[in-house]
């Protein structure tokens, strides 16, 4: 679906046009055109591919979608690939949308393409109609500008994960929730990991927009791009360090199960071995034999249960001190 084509002349808006139109004003000088598309068609790629250029090969990528984060050079053009990571829906935000945008980006036009996202980019041309002298620098400020509003979504993301890391460790020593606080954890984990595949080779991808061999198109805005690469590798180090400390945590609770196990063996051996004692004494007396030391006495009785009770009253006292029970 097509969001918006708009044709920019010197960092400032000129009209909005049909795609039809997009030929009358590439090759004009200073003059540059942004499509935006939203889940485009097959129909949709094909008539921009026509009236750009764009190579058959990022076109395919962008039809298919599902792309590793990248930035690849076309002759005098870019293909970048960038992962939308945003909150899931209202009845499980925990979990993560993944969407994607692909942009286009050649020496008078800059074609975006966003896929499994709801969450547009009407602040990103905002921004840049709000600044005509930084849009003066053509396609390549554009492409850092949303190459920005992509990376600062992630920040919420990485922030959310990290209050919600607080709130496991926080509860890592309350009895009775480390095997709920190992699900939580790897739960937590496994979207660390999404988003690390999302960072990571976009990292990697942008080093090559502001350092070495610039590609001619981001010539002028290399100190922007650099800005994000800075962005990129904060978020990268973050989610080492929590991915650390979510290993750490684990196996802090996996200790705590195991303690938890020992406290119950332990209960549970010390009440056996104060019913061992009643069992001795029981055994020994219930013996039928007709010859047992006061057997005959009056008072026998009483003293059994008095000794069987003061013996499994010690056990207990001791126990008790040591914490078995």
């Amino acid at each position: 679906m097509l969001i918006n084509c708009v044709v920019y002349e010197n960092g400032t808006k000129l009209a909005d046009i049909p795609v039809s139109e997009i030929s009358e004003y590439t090759s004009l000088p200073g003059c540059f055109v942004w499509v935006a598309l939203r889940d485009a068609s097959s129909e949709e790629l094909a008539e921009v591919q026509a009236e750009f250029g764009l190579h058959p090969l990022a076109v395919e990528d962008a039809q298919h979608g599902h792309q590793r984060p990248k930035v690849e050079e076309y002759a005098d053009s870019l293909f970048v690939v960038m992962h939308l990571v945003e909150p899931g829906p209202a009845e499980s935000p925990a979990a993560l949308s993944l969407g994607e945008v692909d942009v286009f980006v050649g020496r008078n036009y800059v074609v975006s393409v966003r896929n499994r996202s709801g969450h547009g980019f009407v602040e990103v041309r905002e921004r840049c109609e709000r600044e005509p002298e930084l849009l003066r620098n053509g396609p390549g400020f554009v492409l850092y500008a949303l190459m920005d509003a992509v990376v600062d979504r992630y920040f919420p993301v990485i922030d959310a994960f990290e209050v919600e890391l607080e709130a496991i460790e926080q509860r890592i020593f309350t009895k009775g929730s480390a095997r709920e606080n190992i699900k939580q954890l790897y739960e937590l984990k496994q979207r660390l990991t999404l988003l690390k595949h999302a960072v990571a080779p976009l990292l990697e991808a942008t080093g090559k927009l502001h350092g070495g061999r610039v590609p001619q198109i981001c010539a002028g805005s290399q100190d922007y791009f650099r800005d994000v690469v800075d962005h990129l590798g904060r978020i990268n180090n973050t989610i080492d360090a929590m991915r650390d400390t979510i290993g750490t945590a684990i196996s802090v609770n996996l200790s705590m199960v195991t303690i938890e196990d020992n406290e119950v063996t332990k209960r549970l051996a010390a009440w056996a071995a104060i019913f061992a004692v009643c069992t001795a004494f029981a055994g020994i007396w219930g013996m039928n034999f007709e010859h047992m030391p006061e057997l005959k006495w009056r008072y026998g009785y009483w003293v059994a249960l008095g000794l069987i009770a003061s013996s499994c009253g010690y056990l207990y006292y001791r126990f008790r001190r040591a914490g078995w029970v």
